[in-house]
Parts: structure tokens; C-alpha cells; sequence
């Protein structure tokens, strides 16, 4: 009966924060996956190649590298909750910067206001990752992570329609072809009036950060109270006395890499091959990751470890990958067969293998977390820090694979995930052990 009553309790007392978190994550969500229909849009509006179009997810995402140990600092001065407020207020003046940006037309200005909307977004993640991993049972983690995983996949589903219908309408008079037959002042204004089309959205997003500023300060979320661990030093050296967390960050390196590939450049992936609904394909990625979470929700832990479930993952990232190498441009044979039911437009077989992606990185992240955080008290923010500096790999790797692209052709770039989900796969056999 005590255990009962100990167990409601739990759960009651972890229902808000998780629903407070949920908001956030859909948050995280909506401004990630947006660059997904941001880089072939801007693709077009600033006249770039495939490399630099690219330089969009690098921006973003070295932020997380850049600013992950100086947010371990701002935690530890000012707790978490505190800190999601001012990471919501670094990511609202991102979306500021946009509305310059875009009424210039200037590509080294969209760069830096998605560096600002990435360092937001370090200090939003770095504070509420480790909530979900610590406001209930350890062995559970993973499937909370999946909860707000699918918050978080939900949203991304949505921005890239959302986007297509309000920013990508008329595009034909953008064609390579079409702008081809323009004076170059002409030219110039048409892709200055496209470039425009960015104001409303982003002083909308500004508006809803601000307003979840004070949503954040006004709610009742708790502080976190962490145990102390066996080693006093709290410096972020100590940490690097533990290997789980060391290869954690590794793998999440790894991890967002193809997570980022799969799911932002698979619009520039059917832009070449001239499919019109370009925009919204990675909604296809993250409607597999929405299934791979409610997988998770249904087989962790009663049915699944964590350390099974990303064994499973890596495995099926391996297939999928050789799936998108193999598969001919010009088939829809598994498209039609998988997607023709639901009266959702084919692609051509290797999309949807990129697309299946998805599917294969829903449960890397949420298995990683408890797994690189387990016994480390009141070290976890410093290795909270350090794991989001992972996210990194999110800037690096999907560079080289636009490098690659433009040097070996789209399809023939996707080599580079294999040794990724290699490494994936190396820590859910063996790294995760290494104390």
C-alpha cells in the first residue's frame, strides 16, 4: 500500500513539469526542424550552391558546441528554470534578427540570427534534458524522452507544411529557368520580394517565445536538487573521468549528424530530383520519427532496454542507408507501396529510404541520455553540457556530406552515415559500459 501510494505520488508530482517540458520541446521542434524548409528556400533566395545552403545547419547547430560549457556555468549560477527563461529570451532575439535578414536579403545575416536561435536553444536544451531524465525512474527515462520526443517530431512534422503553404506558394516563377530571363535588377527584386516573405513568420515566433518567457516564469516548475557524487570536484574536467559520458557525446555527435542529414537535406534531395513538394519532405522524416517514439513508448523498458533499443536503431540506420545508396532514382515501387494507401504523394525509393531514417534515429536520443548520465549526482549539469555539445555533429556532418554532394552527386554522398550509425552501435554494444 505505501508503495502504491509512493508510486502515485511520483507520478503525480512529475505530471506538470513533463507537461511544462512538453511545451518547451514542441518549441525546440518548431525552430530546428523549420531548417528544413529554410535551406532549399534559402537555396533559391540567395542564390547559393549546395555547400553553402548547408552552412544553415552549421550555423545553428555549432552553436551547441560553442556555447554548451559556458551554459553549464549560467545553470549552476542561476538553475534551470532560469535559465529556460533566458534561453527563450536569446532564441526570441534570433527570431528578431531574422526580419533585418530578410529585408536585406543577406545570406551573412540569416547566418547570424540562426546562431543566435541555436545558442538559445543550447541553454533551453542543456536545462531541460536532464528534467526528464531525473524527475523519475532511471530504467523509464528513455520512454519519457520518447513523450517529448514525439512533442518535439510533432512539431517538426507540422512547420515544414505550415511553411510550404505559407512561404513556398508560387515558386515556379523562382526556377533556375524563369529568374534565367530576368534583367539582373530585376532579378535582384523578385528575390529580394521572396527573401521578405520571412518578416511575418519570424515576428510571430519572436511573439510566442516571449510570450513562453513568462509562461516559464510564472508556472510552478520545481528546481532540480541533484544527490552530490562520491567526487567533490564540480569542475567540468571531473567529468571527463567518465567515459559513458565521453563516448555519449561522441555518439551524439554521430547521432544528430544523420538525424540532421535525414531530416534537412532530403528536401534538397527531391529538389534535384524536381519533385514540386520539395518543402515539405521532411515532414515524411519526422512522421517515421513520431512512429519510432510511440514504438518506444510502447516496448521501453517492459518490453525493450534502452541498450536494446539502440542496438535495434543502429542496426536499421545501417539498412536504411544502404537502402538510399542502392535504390533506383527512378522508382516508386516501395514509395507506392507504403504511402499510396494513405493518399500521401510518392517519392522516389531512395527518398523514402531517407525518409525511413527517421524511424531508425527516434530512439537513439532518448537511449543515450540515461544511459551517459547514470551515477553522476550533481556532475549531470556539467554532463548535460558536454553531451549537448554532440549536437555539434549537426553542424560538421551534414557540411562534409554537402561537400561530398557536390563533389560525388546527392545520393552517393549518403556513404558518410554508415560510419555514424557504426558508432552508434559500438555504444550501445560496449561504450556505455565503460566506467
Amino acid at each position: 500500500m505505501n508503495n502504491s501510494n509512493a508510486v502515485s505520488q511520483t507520478r503525480h508530482s512529475s505530471l506538470l513539469p513533463m507537461i511544462l517540458i512538453g511545451i518547451l520541446f514542441f518549441v525546440f521542434g518548431f525552430v530546428t526542424w523549420l531548417n528544413g524548409a529554410l535551406i532549399p528556400f534559402l537555396k533559391i533566395a540567395c542564390q547559393l550552391n549546395e555547400f553553402q545552403a548547408l552552412l544553415v545547419t552549421f550555423v545553428f547547430y555549432i552553436a551547441y558546441f560553442v556555447m554548451a560549457l559556458p551554459t553549464s556555468g549560467l545553470l549552476t549560477r542561476f538553475g534551470y528554470k532560469q535559465g529556460m527563461i533566458i534561453g527563450l529570451a536569446v532564441m526570441a532575439a534570433g527570431a528578431l534578427l531574422f526580419i533585418p535578414a530578410a529585408f536585406s536579403a543577406t545570406f551573412e545575416l540569416f547566418l547570424l540570427a540562426l546562431f543566435v536561435l541555436g545558442t538559445g536553444l543550447t541553454i533551453l536544451q542543456t536545462a531541460t534534458n536532464p528534467y526528464i531524465v531525473c524527475i523519475g525512474p532511471r530504467e523509464s527515462a528513455a520512454m519519457r524522452i520518447s513523450l517529448m520526443g514525439i512533442v518535439n517530431k510533432g512539431a517538426g512534422f507540422i512547420v515544414p507544411l505550415l511553411f510550404s503553404a505559407w512561404i513556398l506558394t508560387g515558386m515556379d516563377a523562382f526556377s533556375d529557368s524563369a529568374l534565367a530571363l530576368l534583367s539582373p535588377d530585376e532579378k535582384t527584386t523578385l528575390l529580394a520580394d521572396l527573401s521578405g516573405r520571412l518578416v511575418q513568420p519570424y515576428l510571430l515566433m519572436a511573439a510566442v517565445l516571449i510570450g513562453l518567457m513568462a509562461f516559464v516564469h510564472f508556472s510552478p516548475l520545481p528546481e532540480l536538487q541533484l544527490d552530490a557524487p562520491a567526487d567533490k570536484n564540480t569542475e567540468w574536467r571531473a567529468v571527463l573521468k567518465y567515459p559513458q559520458v565521453l563516448l555519449g557525446t561522441l555518439t551524439l555527435f554521430c547521432y544528430v549528424g544523420v538525424e540532421v542529414i535525414a531530416g534537412d537535406t532530403i528536401g534538397l534531395f527531391g529538389q534535384g530530383l524536381g519533385l514540386a513538394h520539395f518543402g515539405s519532405l521532411t515532414s515524411y522524416t519526422m512522421a517515421f520519427m513520431v512512429l519510432g517514439y510511440l514504438l518506444g513508448i510502447a516496448l521501453i523498458p517492459n518490453w525493450l532496454s534502452q541498450q536494446q533499443a539502440l542496438i535495434a536503431s543502429a542496426v536499421a540506420g545501417i539498412a536504411f542507408t544502404a537502402g538510399v545508396l542502392s535504390s533506383d532514382l527512378q522508382s516508386f515501387a516501395l514509395s507506392e507501396f507504403l504511402l499510396g494507401w494513405l493518399s500521401i504523394p510518392a517519392v522516389p525509393d531512395p527518398v523514402l529510404y531517407l525518409a525511413l531514417l527517421g524511424l531508425a534515429n527516434a530512439l537513439v536520443w532518448p537511449a543515450v541520455w540515461p544511459l551517459a548520465l547514470e551515477g553522476l549526482g550533481k556532475l549531470t549539469a556539467t554532463a548535460s553540457a558536454l553531451l549537448i555539445m554532440g549536437i555539434a555533429g549537426g553542424a560538421v556532418i551534414p557540411l562534409v556530406y554537402g561537400y561530398l554532394a557536390q563533389q560525388q552527386g546527392n545520393q552517393n554522398a549518403y556513404w558518410l552515415l554508415l560510419p555514424c550509425y557504426g558508432m552508434i552501435l559500438f555504444y550501445a554494444i560496449k561504450g556505455h559500459k565503460l566506467k
